[in-house]
């Protein structure tokens, strides 16, 4: 199942600078585990803000959620998920 993902970040203001780093860091590894995994398959930026959005491709919302939650910024996120279907007009799912 694809799923658009959306993913607004804030950080505390007064986080230790020393403990945003480590977050950043395990945060970044775990997005290239997932993107290497298949199951991240797309990942842009929003332009000025400290978003994204991505394309994540699993067999269940419930995984969908385990992933998510398994991001080391989840407790620093908005998250908004968009369940995807094939659209008959897309030349791309055309035989």
């Amino acid at each position: 199942m694809l799923f658009h993902v959306r993913m607004d970040v804030s950080l505390p203001h007064d986080l230790d600078p020393n403990r945003r780093a480590e977050l950043v860091q395990a945060e970044r590894d775990r997005t290239l585990e997932l993107q290497k995994m298949g199951v991240w398959q797309h990942l842009w930026r929003v332009v000025g803000l400290h978003s994204n959005i991505s394309i994540f491709d699993v067999p269940s919302n419930d995984e969908l959620h385990a992933f998510l939650s398994s991001l080391p910024l989840w407790e620093f996120m908005q998250v908004q998920v968009t369940p995807l279907a094939t659209h008959p007009s897309d030349l791309a799912a055309q035989p």
